[in-house]
């Protein structure tokens, strides 16, 4: 039985790896969307996230764990510079603005030659693992729980609901966004960081409008009535390529139509906002 799991998880390694680096993904954006911004910038922390992580790995030697931190705080403070400015603007405004931060930074990775510029930055050592990743998601999908439950997910939910009457209520409603967005930054760059050392390469293109896009449909097919829909959306679009594989060329098109499918009839996500409330 062990030697048929071990098989297993070789076989499947990087796309395991993918389901837990994901899920933490989805639980960022989940942290934006639970106060009711709209934010295409997770791809562009994670990115921050995963150079800060991997080039004080393999420039400077750093130990993996002060790595995880460093790639938790420049992203947060990143998110705490710009979250002045652009967290005035609301709904597709601020959408555009975070998309023009992630193009920005996909520009200065590009361009960034101590980093390797266009051809990335390989022979990262691996560290970490399955342990760090899905230790990480679970105690993301733990704390963030018990903040929902509490007088702080109140607030949010307030605030994601009815904007205006949360503010009446006495909710400090520029605190709390800026506190989503760099609580959602350092953990899109742990994501980075983690993912950078199990695949062991990073290229500035990995973190630009297609992943940012890919990331916001985790919280679109899960939901946000929890901290648990979004990891189910995540887990369902990472697990659909492999299962789809056998359509070869039309796969994409398929896993597309799934997800047109999943928003046009459960607009409230694959776990339904009372389900996800009560369970």
């Amino acid at each position: 039985m062990w030697e048929a799991l071990d098989d297993f998880y070789w076989t499947y390694q990087s796309l395991i790896h993918a389901i837990g680096v994901n899920g933490i993904l989805a639980l960022s954006v989940y942290v934006v969307l639970a106060v009711g911004q709209l934010s295409l910038g997770q791809a562009a922390f994670m990115g921050v996230g995963a150079y800060t992580g991997a080039l004080l790995t393999v420039k400077f030697g750093v130990p993996f764990g002060v790595s995880m931190v460093a790639a938790a705080l420049v992203p947060a403070l990143l998110a705490l510079v710009v979250g002045g400015p652009t967290l005035r603007l609301t709904g597709v405004y601020l959408a555009i603005a975070t998309i023009g931060l992630g193009e920005i930074t996909r520009i200065v990775f590009l361009n960034w030659d101590y980093a390797g510029g266009a051809l990335g930055l390989s022979n990262i050592p691996e560290r970490g693992g399955i342990a760090a990743i899905y230790g990480t998601l679970a105690v993301l999908l733990v704390g963030l729980t018990l903040v929902a439950r509490s007088r702080v997910g109140r607030a949010m939910e307030a605030m994601r609901e009815d904007e205006a009457a949360a503010g009446v209520m006495g909710v400090n409603l520029p605190r709390y966004r800026l506190v989503a967005l760099v609580v959602s930054s350092a953990m899109a760059g742990v994501a980075g960081c983690l993912s950078a050392h199990v695949s062991s390469f990073i290229g500035p293109n990995e973190y630009g409008f297609e992943a940012a896009v890919t990331i916001l449909s985790y919280a679109l097919l899960g939901g946000i009535g929890s901290p648990l829909a979004p990891v189910l959306g995540s887990t369902i679009l990472t697990l659909l390529p492999e299962v789809l594989r056998p359509l070869a060329d039309f796969r994409l098109m398929v896993n597309g139509l799934i997800i047109v499918l999943a928003v046009l009839f459960m607009p409230r996500g694959i776990l339904p906002w009372r389900i996800a409330r009560t369970g």
